[in-house]
């Protein structure tokens, strides 16, 4: 179904009802900037979400929620996007961005993550994780900029980047410059049945993978 804004014009805000859901996925369809999103495993609400600049369509099938912005060519107007959402910390999510993402604050220390992608390329983003259970795949498609990642102490995790990489750390390995396909691992990894994989395409330059 296509939701519409709760009193739009003024609040610009968009929701849907939990119910029955018990799976949740979020996703960008056509680029994102200036995104924050957090969780709270006490609302009623599938999720929430409010908007500046240009309004989306936000279309909700059960547990999905797709945004997708209108296209354009003015640099101006993706400046002017902004979006905070807020998802159900009560159930587990699957979160995607397609079409490039800028600048990004993701709190998920809340809830259970079972994939991130972001494809198109991405910079300034910030991802706070929770415990993961399983092995659970974070993936950036078409190059990577400026991106930290921070989980909880003793989460094994390993970063796998291809065509090459500048200033990238995991935790105490740090590399200035390094061309071709890079593995790195924390210690515990290969035995670790809950862990983080997390794979960069396209080029990597000032990513972090630490402890929070």
């Amino acid at each position: 179904m296509n939701e519409t804004p709760i009193d739009y014009p003024k609040s610009r805000k968009f929701s849907a009802p939990l119910g029955s859901v018990r799976y949740g996925r979020l996703r960008f369809l056509s680029g994102a900037s200036n995104v924050t999103v957090h969780t709270d495993p006490s609302t009623a609400d599938l999720y929430r979400a409010r908007f500046e600049g240009p309004l989306p369509s936000v279309r909700v099938e059960g547990g999905a929620v797709a945004i997708e912005y209108p296209w354009t060519l003015h640099p101006f107007d993706w400046r002017k996007k902004g979006a905070d959402v807020e998802l159900n910390g009560s159930i587990p999510w699957e979160i995607g961005f397609d079409g490039g993402l800028s600048r990004l604050d993701a709190d998920l220390s809340g809830l259970r993550l079972d994939s991130f992608s972001a494809r198109g390329g991405v910079s300034r983003v910030e991802l706070l994780l929770a415990e993961p259970s399983g092995k659970v795949s974070i993936r950036f498609d078409g190059g990577a900029n400026d991106v930290t990642v921070s989980r909880p102490k003793g989460v094994a995790t390993c970063v796998l980047v291809g065509g090459g990489a500048s200033k990238l750390a995991l935790d105490d390995q740090h590399f200035g410059a390094i061309g071709g396909e890079t593995k790195l691992e924390s210690p515990d990894y290969a035995e670790a049945a809950d862990r983080y994989e997390i794979t960069i395409t396209g080029g990597a330059s000032s990513v972090a993978i630490g402890i929070r």
